[in-house]
């Protein structure tokens, strides 16, 4: 059995650039006791796949140069050499950028296509749609009445945050992109107001749409939303921080308020800002796939994807999701989905 792959070729400067990727096509090992041979279906692409393509001091082991690029799969089982599965089944792995791969059964998860849409595995239902969740719930904890602001509020995490803030009887506002994504925000997924990151007047529109100041910022981009959102936040306000994207292929930290002037607005505004890493948050994956999976049948939560075909596409996609050009979750369709197709 064979396997397409996308390697890292060099490590990104500033942004990625088709020579820093590499597709090589290898001979997979026989499958072994307790081992199965996957196909893969849907890849996922998430923002954090820039920080593993760097070797700075993180939360993770970057990807080796000349090794696969780490990302979440949905598969189906081809071969297998393991008791828990058979061949045909649907199951979550993290393959990678790979066309195929043979893996250890016990670090999969078996995927029921009668429960949701298999691609929703890695987006809403998966590692997105928890890292919203415990975002907002556990450290955001917003209450009714209050003023949420999310950004990137059109994609994968950013429209799972708005909508549970609002089932929770908060006010929402959203920040995201080009008009679209705006108006998608606004008549979609129910936002109360959303305003255009784009704009030259952005921190007064933010204004303008939180009357009553801010009282959780779920901080997903950084940059001047971030700046924005700061001169907005309420006493005691929290600040969940997911990501930065605007700062992922930089290569310096400059602009922005100064260290000084933020750790005074924090002592003087009591503001609770947490980092935090949903692989650490995994304990929390059976209350929200049974809450948030409930939503969606109910119709309470709506969700987008954006379907990329082929895995060659998968570094030029991938550039263009940390440029915002992605509408929803962002996913190469590697192969045939047969509960789709």
């Amino acid at each position: 059995m064979k396997s397409t792959q996308i390697r890292l070729a060099s490590r990104p400067k500033g942004e990625p650039v088709a020579g820093d990727f590499e597709k090589v096509e290898i001979d997979l090992p026989e499958v072994g006791e307790g081992q199965v041979a996957l196909r893969t279906i849907y890849l996922s692409l998430d923002p954090y796949m820039r920080g593993r393509m760097s070797d700075a001091r993180s939360y993770a082991q970057p990807v080796e140069i000349g090794g696969v690029i780490t990302g979440g799969t949905v598969c189906q089982v081809v071969q297998s050499r393991a008791d828990k599965f058979k061949e045909g089944d649907f199951v979550l792995s993290m393959s990678g950028w790979q066309s195929a791969d043979v893996v250890d059964a016990k670090g999969l998860r078996k995927l029921d296509p009668a429960d949701a849409p298999i691609s929703t595995a890695v987006g809403v239902l998966g590692m997105p749609g928890l890292t919203a969740y415990v975002g907002l719930l556990d450290i955001g904890q917003p209450k009714a009445g209050e003023t949420v602001v999310v950004s990137a509020a059109s994609g994968a995490v950013g429209s799972v945050v708005g909508q549970l803030a609002r089932i929770k009887g908060a006010r929402v506002v959203g920040v995201a992109g080009s008009p679209e994504k705006v108006a998608f925000v606004k008549d979609e997924l129910g936002f109360d107001a959303c305003v255009s990151h784009r704009s030259d007047s952005l921190k007064e529109d933010l204004k303008a749409a939180c009357p009553k100041g801010v009282d959780v910022y779920f901080e997903n981009v950084g940059g001047a939303t971030l700046d924005a959102a700061l001169s907005l936040m309420n006493p005691f306000g929290r600040i969940p921080v997911c990501g930065m994207i605007s700062l992922y292929n930089a290569t310096s930290l400059d602009g922005g308020p100064s260290r000084a002037s933020l750790m005074r607005q924090i002592l003087t505004d009591r503001l609770h800002i947490q980092g935090f890493i949903v692989t650490e948050r995994w304990d929390r994956f059976g209350s929200f796939v049974k809450e948030v999976g409930g939503y969606i049948r109910s119709g309470e939560l709506k969700y987008r994807e954006d379907i990329v075909e082929g895995l060659e596409n998968a570094p030029e996609t991938f550039v263009g999701l940390l440029k915002g050009r992605n509408f929803g979750k962002q996913l190469i369709r590697v192969s045939a989905d047969p509960t789709r197709d």
